[in-house]
């Protein structure tokens, strides 16, 4: 009677549990199935029982890298790992996972357990939030990338050359990319050309052309960078770098829209709408006379400068998610996140690299990680080393840190001010008035709705 008693009492203990839970034996045959599993999977406890679990799941990782037979093999728990399964209408869901094995009382082993989260619901915010903090590949949540991607759709729609500036590695390729894709050109095509990486000889060839006989090794006709971008967008990278005789040829091209290829007595108009960049100020270099000031003007019509990844570091969170995500699909990987101690470390730094250095950063913890979850030894030694930033030198100081944060497990948290707190260790009382006190930004969502 009091086994009866007790197996009924696991029952309503296992059902009234919002996670799916199963068990299986030794042999895969499942051998309890609570309430929030049928719900998720659309399969009910009497089809599931003594069914083996991947015929009743279907997941995308039950053949190669099941966590169950992962956990059954090393004896170590799995913890959120992340899988879709096909429910019994045919939909995928996404779902969390984490496993453990089952032990009768002497030890024995006996099966496991797996529960399963619907990630559903979190897959759609996210999906919003996405949408809400991304443009054209270019990711930030700042106010200085968000009046950035206000003002692009009416830049792309005109005409006008652009001079986008900014350090090395903050994304102006990516900028005049959205530029070119939101343009009434984007059916024609985007040509770059780093002006910084040829002499002047290879560049004059390269973005005018040149016909068969201008030059010895000249065989046959060649059209240059101006040609077959015609209808299109030509991106100038480094256009800080060119010589003053080739600042004279790219002015004389852009006032008169025609291209005369090297060899050739006959000129040949190009509809061209061009994109320059650079790292340097080109403002100072005409004061100094290293560019010229007529050509300044004329590709400075419209002026974009990309902020420094130091000095807009609410955005590092979303842009670790975003490589995390990303490296997760070109790796073949399923890494969950970042630890909170590496992510402190990665709010702190100060990226002299900006972006691209941030982006090989997560690549090099990809590298090194071998568990779902990017810790502080996973990240590269600059960053590691304990006293490479001391309290004094933060650029960050522990009033600005404890608001990015606080900000960082609310979003993580999708704004659940309960859950949050709950991660933070704190009353939520406490929250309260931190997020006052702060003045943390907080999801517009409370979270309460994905319950």
């Amino acid at each position: 009677m009091g086994d009866n008693s007790d197996i009924c009492n696991q029952k309503v203990i296992l059902d009234s549990i919002n996670e799916g839970v199963f068990t299986v034996d030794n042999a895969w045959r499942i051998t309890e199935f609570n309430h929030a599993a049928q719900r998720i999977t659309g399969v009910s406890r009497a089809e599931a029982l003594g069914q083996a679990c991947y015929d009743v799941f279907h997941a995308d990782i039950c053949e190669k890298n099941c966590p169950l037979k992962r956990t059954f093999e090393t004896g170590r728990p799995v913890m959120n790992a992340t899988a879709s399964i096909i429910n019994q209408q045919g939909a995928r869901i996404p779902i969390r996972i984490s496993t453990a094995i089952l032990k009768d009382e002497n030890g024995a082993f006996i099966g496991g357990v797996e529960t399963l989260q619907d990630l559903s619901q979190v897959e759609e915010l996210l999906k919003e939030l996405h949408g809400r903090y991304t443009f054209e590949d270019i990711v930030g949540r700042s106010p200085a990338m968000q009046r950035l991607f206000e003002v692009l759709p009416q830049i792309a729609a005109s005409r006008s050359t652009v001079l986008i500036e900014g350090p090395s590695g903050t994304g102006k390729e990516l900028f005049a990319r959205a530029i070119h894709n939101l343009s009434p050109r984007r059916k024609k095509r985007f040509v770059a050309v780093n002006c910084a990486a040829l002499p002047d000889a290879l560049l004059e060839s390269e973005l005018f052309g040149y016909k068969a006989g201008a030059f010895t090794d000249a065989k046959r006709d060649k059209p240059g960078r101006f040609a077959l971008a015609d209808g299109g967008t030509l991106f100038l990278d480094e256009v800080g770098d060119i010589s003053p005789a080739m600042q004279v040829r790219l002015l004389r091209v852009l006032q008169e829209r025609v291209v005369e290829p090297l060899g050739s007595i006959a000129l040949q108009p190009v509809d061209v709408r061009v994109v320059a960049a650079t790292h340097q100020d080109l403002a100072q270099m005409v004061k100094t006379g290293a560019f010229r000031e007529d050509l300044y003007y004329r590709i400075r019509v419209i002026h974009l400068t990309l902020p420094a990844l130091k000095d807009r570091r609410a955005d590092i969170p979303l842009l670790v998610e975003h490589l995390v995500t990303k490296f997760n699909r070109l790796q073949d990987k399923d890494i969950a996140g970042v630890a909170p101690e590496a992510m402190a470390r990665l709010l702190e730094y100060d990226y002299p690299g900006n972006v691209r250095e941030l982006e090989n950063i997560i690549e090099h913890a990809f590298v090194l990680c071998r568990g779902e979850v990017i810790e502080l030894q996973h990240l590269p030694g600059e960053l590691r080393t304990a006293d490479n930033r001391s309290e004094a030198h933060s650029p960050l100081s522990l009033r600005e840190r404890e608001a990015l944060h606080i900000g960082e497990v609310l979003r993580r948290n999708h704004g659940n001010r309960a859950a949050a707190a709950r991660d933070l260790g704190i009353d939520v009382s406490t929250l309260y008035r931190k997020i006052r006190a702060l003045k943390i930004a907080v999801p517009e969502t409370d979270g309460r709705s994905r319950r």
